[in-house]
């Protein structure tokens, strides 16, 4: 690859890396396939993605009615972490991306684990597969031991947690695209993407909305 005057390859990747995420979050989702994201002593090769627009008419967007406490690291800048809490028990990391006040984000939605397998086995004691690891947004953040404390971190630095690029691209005809998982509005649009054939992307389940009685 080419490298920056002065700088490394791991630099230009780097650089390569932050652009992406400073722009249009359906480009940045499919990049950040193939990415490696350490946390706690484990990384994970990003198998699995959800894009999300934020204020820009996405219904199943966190941002979509605007800041709140909960949400105010979507609106930029990029490359910083959007944790939330979610079914009273469960955390889920996104990666914020496009430039500042769009509030778009990349939800992390499954991994291998590539290091730290130990580790990650230790964190999830019931999973008899390491397959299953990371396997869901959850798990992966899980397997990683990110909680709230990593809300609003810099991914791209030298941080406890670290979003560094692909080791080799992946190739467009090997990633898949489908309907997003488990939201109530805007569930058929198609931003959700993955490395077709990849054993650790989890399960699609479609949502049925609630019937009322």
């Amino acid at each position: 690859m080419d490298v920056l005057p002065g700088g490394s390859a791991a630099d230009a990747g780097l650089v390569a890396l932050a652009e992406m995420l400073a722009g249009p979050v359906v480009p940045a989702a499919r990049g950040l396939l193939g990415c490696r994201l350490s946390a706690g002593g484990v990384t994970v090769r990003i198998t699995e993605v959800e894009a999300y627009a934020g204020t820009a008419g996405d219904p199943a967007s966190h941002a979509h009615r605007g800041r709140t406490a909960r949400n105010t690291v979507m609106f930029g800048p990029a490359g910083h972490a959007y944790v939330y809490f979610t079914y009273g028990m469960h955390w889920c990391m996104n990666v914020v991306t496009g430039p500042d006040g769009e509030a778009s984000a990349v939800l992390l939605r499954a991994g291998e684990v590539v290091d730290g397998l130990d580790v990650a086995r230790s964190r999830r004691t019931a999973v008899r597969r390491d397959v299953d690891l990371a396997r869901g947004p959850a798990r992966l953040c899980a397997a990683l031991g990110i909680d709230k404390s990593v809300y609003g971190r810099y991914l791209l630095g030298d941080g406890p947690v670290r979003l560094r690029p692909a080791d080799a691209p992946v190739p467009p005809s090997a990633v898949a695209a489908g309907p997003r998982v488990g939201v109530t509005g805007a569930h058929d649009v198609p931003w959700r993407f993955w490395i077709e054939d990849d054993p650790t992307v989890s399960d699609y389940r479609r949502h049925v909305p609630r019937t009322r009685r």
